[in-house]
């Protein structure tokens, strides 16, 4: 049930930090727990968590449904309880895993056009910036790899699809530690690079004037993240960390009211949250990007509106203060939301559409699972002055049951007689896949796109109904991958570029393969691997923004006829690329490394001729001697 956030914490009236660990607090600033400017700084990122969080929660309930169909499992109630104790082998209430089917789908098509190689494609806005746009790209794909970003962007997917929004926070991560140095460890920074983390929605405090298009225009925006006491601990010590305050974190619930979780992912085969609170030591994180003036916080005197960043710990203490200057200029926070209407900022998932129709097909499918198992079951009228019930309640084969002394000498045919049972929901497995029928029209995923053949009579299957349907499908789900391309994936990949020309310290070496590779191998004088430093990066670049196609939906059987026609015909050949075309054939079928099989310069094919063959092109002046005339 979800509540409204008043007042303050109360763990601000009770806080006492007498204690002093020497803290050197950035730009001079008096940011000791106690300080009277920590606590206003404090109340004003509080206040603007709180107002947001009042706003998102109104999604709760409807987000809640979503966890309890993916979940595929209803908490039984008592009766349920005890038939499982009685008869496990029995079924009890499920629910019908049918949108879990569908979202399935739905992700397997994002997944095959967002995670193609490489994830972010660059190119240069001038002929000087070509060469660094191909290397920013090479760069920036080692850094995905490094850091697992299709990990977080498949539950960035996900979340859209299932919550109508989808939460991607673009960060430069440093990993140190100890790295091989003239044959001696040394600690240092092992790697850097770009990486994406994942926002659950529960936990997303966006502001909640503007729409979830357009969260650069939000005068905030924020999220809360669970961590420990121990990692915090570790990072303050890094030079770059930008934490201070940490030590005052020690001892004491350090949890905070946004970060209770509200979801019903437990659920999950009717599993419990893990209790782990009495051996470890959770820190909660409001973290925070807010546009202010620095001269009305006291934080400077300019009077022009920057972006700072923040980190509330607890609900309590600030362990981070700083100036947000990224080179792009936004906030480092991407949202995917590809039922978007404009307005809202928490708009509805496509999962949320269907689950009208989930629930009335977990209703019919459940009736008849019950209705089935009450008819199974023995159901008995008996006179129980004639026959001995505790023989009649013997569950076990071959029992034998006695009557009683009155019964004797009467016969056996009326001493107990089967209740007639109707099976009512017969029909209900027959509506159930009507119901099926409509949420694969509503959602888009048929069952075609779900890896299964649509059934029906001959003259249905014929290919040219199933391409047509399956084109038709493609299309509408081609929608949603430009909308969450436009939104999300552009603003991930610019982000990235920015990060890497601002933050990149070391040189890196890259394989040089892709769609680059002739040329740079060219460019770096026949090598498959180069040294690229960060000023090689220092180029202007443009994002090449996918269109949500995926290998083999943009119609290729077409294009394999429109390639026969160009190959036979002496004049289309002359006027298209037939090279070109057939690359694209085969990309668009799925081939990777298509550039693998491309002969390469200098090559010399061979073939055999007949000797008065050769002697009569020679004539003809087409075959020349090897060293000339």
């Amino acid at each position: 049930m979800s509540y409204i956030i008043t007042g303050e914490p109360s763990n601000w009236k009770n806080s006492n930090y007498d204690e002093k660990h020497g803290y050197e607090y950035p730009l001079g600033l008096d940011l000791r727990p106690d300080s009277d400017f920590h606590k206003s700084l404090r109340t004003k990122i509080w206040q603007r968590a709180r107002v947001s969080r009042n706003q998102i929660q109104k999604r709760f309930s409807s987000w809640r449904k979503i966890d309890r169909t993916l979940t595929t499992y209803i908490p039984a109630d008592d009766a349920e309880e005890l038939l499982k104790d009685k008869e496990p082998k029995k079924p009890i209430s499920i629910v019908f895993p049918y949108t879990y089917s569908m979202l399935e789908a739905l992700l397997t098509y994002m997944s095959a056009a967002f995670f193609q190689d490489p994830v972010f494609q660059y190119e240069g806005v001038e002929d000087s910036d070509v060469l660094g746009a191909m290397l920013m790209e090479l760069v920036v794909k080692v850094h995905c790899v490094k850091n697992k970003v299709i990990l977080p962007l498949h539950t960035v997917l996900r979340d859209s699809l299932s919550y109508g929004i989808g939460i991607g926070v673009p960060e430069w991560r440093t990993r140190y530690g100890k790295k091989i140095v003239n044959d001696t460890f040394v600690k240092g920074k092992i790697f850097e690079g770009n990486a994406l983390s994942n926002i659950d929605p529960y936990m997303f405090l966006p502001d909640p004037s503007v729409s979830s298009a357009d969260i650069q225009k939000g005068e905030f925006v924020g999220w809360v993240d669970r961590d420990n006491y121990m990692n915090l601990l570790t990072n303050e010590n890094n030079i770059d960390s930008g934490l201070f305050n940490v030590k005052y974190l020690k001892g004491g619930d350090k949890r905070s009211v946004f970060a209770l979780d509200q979801s019903d992912r437990d659920l999950k085969f009717g599993t419990n949250k893990l209790k782990t609170d009495e051996v470890t030591t959770p820190v909660d994180i409001i973290k925070m990007y807010i546009t202010l003036i620095p001269k009305d916080w006291g934080l400077g005197d300019e009077e022009s509106p920057e972006k700072w960043y923040f980190e509330l710990a607890g609900d309590d203490i600030i362990i981070c203060c700083e100036k947000a200057d990224h080179a792009h200029g936004m906030y480092p926070v991407a949202v995917a939301s590809p039922e978007f209407d404009g307005y809202s900022p928490t708009p509805i998932g496509r999962l949320e559409i269907l689950y009208g129709l989930q629930h009335t097909l977990d209703f019919l499918f459940n009736s008849h699972v019950e209705n089935v198992r009450k008819a199974i079951n023995d159901m008995l009228i008996v006179d129980p002055y004639l026959v001995n019930i505790n023989d009649l309640k013997d569950p076990k084969p071959g029992k034998l049951i006695r009557l009683r002394r009155p019964a004797w000498g009467r016969g056996v045919d009326k001493v107990v007689q089967q209740l007639g049972v109707q099976d009512i929901t017969r029909a209900n497995i027959a509506d159930s896949s009507y119901i099926t029928q409509w949420m694969d029209r509503i959602s888009g995923a048929d069952q075609s796109m779900q890896g299964s053949l649509r059934q029906g009579g001959p003259e249905r299957l014929t290919g040219a109904e199933f391409q047509g349907t399956r084109n038709s499908a493609i299309s509408r789900l081609q929608r949603l991958a430009m909308i969450i391309s436009t939104q999300f994936m552009q603003d991930i990949g610019e982000m990235f570029a920015a990060h890497t020309q601002q933050y990149m310290t070391e040189d890196v070496y890259v394989q040089l393969l892709g769609r680059y590779s002739d040329k740079l191998i060219k460019q770096f004088g026949g090598k498959t691997k180069a040294n690229v430093s960060p000023r090689d990066l220092l180029v202007n670049y443009d994002l090449l923004v996918r269109d949500g196609s995926i290998p083999g939906g943009n119609f290729s059987d077409v294009w394999i006829q429109l390639f026969k026609t160009i190959g036979t015909n002496p004049e289309l050949s002359q006027q298209f690329d037939v090279t070109r075309i057939f690359m694209y054939i085969a990309n668009q079928l799925g081939a990777k490394n298509v550039e693998d099989f491309k002969r390469k310069a200098g090559q010399i094919q061979t073939s055999t001729m007949p000797d008065d063959q050769v002697a009569s092109e020679a004539q003809a002046g087409n075959l020349v001697p090897v060293g000339g005339r």
